[in-house]
């Protein structure tokens, strides 16, 4: 019953938002612009990202906003370690968990057609002979979409030397997953889960019958005219990848995670984004249906939530979006975190003022422990990159920043026994013992 009522609510969604996606478009972008409040100018941008990029430690950073049809980028800091060029718009980044979101605009859009049903179990497009775990009901579509599958994290850690978002493949994560037990019955919490997305995209192909790449191509980066968006670089691409302050590896194809991690992309491609996913860019860019970004659930009402707090406390799950502060808020936010092979990106959109950033930013190098305090070379830990993105959002948005979070309860470790006089120790002599622990 839960299922066939969140069904249908979608699916009443998809047809409201054709009306509203018409007359959207039916807007001329001098209207929209003089329905809004007087905002600061996108140049002041400029010093906002800049104070970002000195306080993040990064090696580089891009940061692209785009407010109705107005669209601002600035590269700060190097391409790699010492090269002295500034990142530019044709700089490639890897989107790291952005992936997810053009993985749900799939989603919505096979579901909008009835290719599939968000209520659709797992188990209906998984390989044959594998049986999907369930535990009190099965896992469907939409528990993939919103991380309440009961899948964890990751599948595992990847072998030695594996290039970044190329592992698990296809078969590794459907052998495993029939040997799975659930952390929790599906719908019932939430747990950030990459094999979650992974798994989803491998649906989306198998009901479509089409490769998940080209499907995505022909439902979304094409018709966007988005060429630099690919799990396939080329060398010309790979060359101009930014590089943070530690060797991260190989720049290589990608298609393993394609629905969780492993799309390449770039500004100039970003900027076509975020205009599409703002739906005020008249017809120059087609814009995502509204139903992509909706609340599908409240965190509250889950037995528990982890992983999902990355930039903010969240108020509400979409298919694949975060959402922060109530919808009413004028400070509204929805937005989607990623990070992982030096980046770290973010997506973050204010409806209410027609502003959008994304912002890449690549690792900075490990600063001594010792030139700040004591000794050791643990990486001197840096601002919130997603909270401070946040308040750059609503900054130029002409909004008042969010506020901060609430401090999490500090976990208090168990005092460790101390050794008894009366405690047996082994006889053997130490040589002895050490040589058995190292054969």
């Amino acid at each position: 019953m839960r299922l066939t009522l969140r069904s249908s609510l979608f699916t009443l969604a998809l047809a409201m938002s054709s009306i509203v996606s018409s007359i959207v478009l039916s807007i001329a972008p001098s209207s929209v612009a003089a329905q809004s409040p007087t905002l600061p100018s996108l140049s002041t941008a400029t010093d906002l990202g800049q104070q970002l990029f000195e306080q993040s430690g990064s090696t580089g950073l891009v940061l692209v906003v785009v407010r109705d049809n107005q669209v601002y980028f600035h590269g700060y800091g190097e391409t790699a370690p010492g090269s002295h060029q500034p990142p530019t718009s044709d700089s490639v980044l890897r989107l790291c968990s952005l992936t997810k979101i053009f993985t749900t605009d799939l989603l919505t859009k096979l579901v909008a057609d009835n290719t599939v049903h968000l209520n659709d179990p797992l188990q209906l497009y998984a390989p044959m002979h594998t049986i999907v775990p369930k535990r009190i009901q099965p896992i469907t579509l939409f528990d993939l979409a919103t991380h309440t599958s009961g899948l964890p994290r990751e599948l595992g850690a990847a072998p030695r030397a594996t290039p970044h978002f190329t592992f698990p493949d296809y078969r590794t994560r459907w052998r495993w997953l029939g040997n799975q037990r659930l952390k929790f019955t599906p719908g019932t919490a939430a747990l950030y889960s990459n094999v979650a997305f992974d798994l989803l995209a491998d649906a989306l192909q198998s009901a479509s019958g089409t490769p998940y790449s080209t499907l995505l191509a022909q439902r979304t980066l094409n018709p966007l005219h988005m060429r630099n968006t690919t799990y396939y670089p080329t060398a010309q691409q790979c060359s101009l990848l930014l590089v943070g302050g530690n060797n991260e590896g190989l720049c290589t194809v990608t298609e393993q995670t394609d629905g969780s991690s492993g799309l390449y992309s770039n500004a100039t491609d970003m900027a076509i984004w975020l205009q599409y996913l703002l739906r005020t860019s008249g017809t120059a860019v087609p814009t995502q249906d509204p139903a992509a970004q909706d609340i599908y659930l409240s965190p509250g009402k889950l037995i528990s939530q982890q992983g999902l707090d990355h930039a903010g406390p969240p108020t509400g799950i979409g298919l694949g979006w975060m959402h922060i502060q109530p919808v009413d808020d004028r400070s509204h936010i929805i937005q989607k975190t990623g990070g992982g092979a030096g980046f770290a990106t973010y997506i973050a959109i204010n409806h209410a003022r027609h502003t959008a950033i994304f912002i890449a930013a690549t690792d900075g190098p490990s600063i001594p422990r010792s030139t700040v305090a004591d000794s050791s070379t643990t990486p001197v830990p840096h601002l919130n990159l997603f909270q401070s993105a946040n308040n750059l959002l609503l900054n130029i948005s002409g909004l008042p920043p969010l506020p901060p979070p609430p401090p999490k309860p500090i976990r208090r470790s168990r005092p460790k026994t101390k050794p008894t006089m009366n405690r047996p120790t082994s006889k053997r002599p130490i040589s002895r013992r050490l040589a058995r622990r190292t054969h």
